[in-house]
């Protein structure tokens, strides 16, 4: 079965791990827990009789490539996610930065051309110079309205009367790129859960069945270093080398 349809059929059981239960790929990243779980089946294959006559479940061990093929998906669909919010993130924050410059600049040109017009000043006062996204989406279609309804005031400044329908239209623009970054976001939240859930699923087949290897070969040291993670031993060794650096050069 391909990496799509593992993940599918396992996904009852993958979804049912709680917030509680679940890891993260902190200590070890998935691609590294992917391999590991590859590299650690096919090292059990071969201690089948001696992990199962400590009671490891040999399901388990024949599970392992179905979590890690699930987990693979998974992190892929994630990875896609990732980029996509990288994408609309850049789109937004280039498009927003240019709708508050717009905003402002019709502020500024407002209050000076309503100064002797107590009963509009108040208007634009109320425009929020917060970087509220929403704020600024509803103060870019206010600020047009009301450029429209008083444009003798505006056309006295020389106001260029272009930018009114560039607000409206501008307004409108940044309401759906909110939105799609809001829904982009919410699914990146939804993979992210997925992903977590099926790192889970994997890892604690891998530790249980490391657990059980580590015991049964805790006096062979050639069959136990299968059952250890090697992205862990290298990790602890980098720091202990750094450790010793830095105690050196201190």
């Amino acid at each position: 079965m391909s990496n799509r349809e593992n993940l599918d059929n396992k996904m009852a059981e993958i979804s049912a791990i709680d917030d509680k239960r679940t890891k993260r790929p902190k200590h070890i990243p998935s691609d590294a827990c992917i391999l590991e779980a590859t590299t650690l089946y096919h090292w059990a294959m071969e201690d089948k009789e001696a992990l199962m006559a400590h009671g490891l479940s040999w399901e388990l061990v024949e599970d392992l490539i179905v979590r890690q093929e699930a987990l693979t998906e998974a992190e892929a669909a994630w990875n896609t996610q990732w980029r996509n919010r990288t994408a609309i993130y850049e789109e937004w924050n280039s498009a927003s930065a240019l709708a508050y410059e717009l905003r402002d600049r019709l502020a500024a040109d407002f209050r000076f051309a309503f100064r002797n017009h107590p009963d509009l000043l108040p208007m634009v006062k109320r425009i929020s110079n917060k970087k509220n996204h929403p704020t600024m989406i509803q103060d870019l279609n206010d600020l047009s309205y009301l450029g429209r309804t008083n444009r003798p005031l505006l056309e006295a400044i020389r106001f260029d009367m272009s930018l009114l329908e560039k607000a409206a239209q501008t307004s409108t623009d940044m309401g759906a790129l909110l939105a799609n970054t809001i829904a982009v976001m919410g699914k990146l939240c939804e993979v992210k859960k997925i992903r977590d859930q099926a790192y889970t699923y994997l890892k604690e087949a891998v530790d249980e069945i490391r657990r059980t290897g580590q015991y049964v070969f805790r006096r062979n040291k050639e069959r136990y270093m299968g059952y250890i993670s090697m992205h862990l031993r290298h990790a602890k060794s980098r720091q202990a080398r750094k450790a010793k650096e830095k105690q050196q050069e201190g």
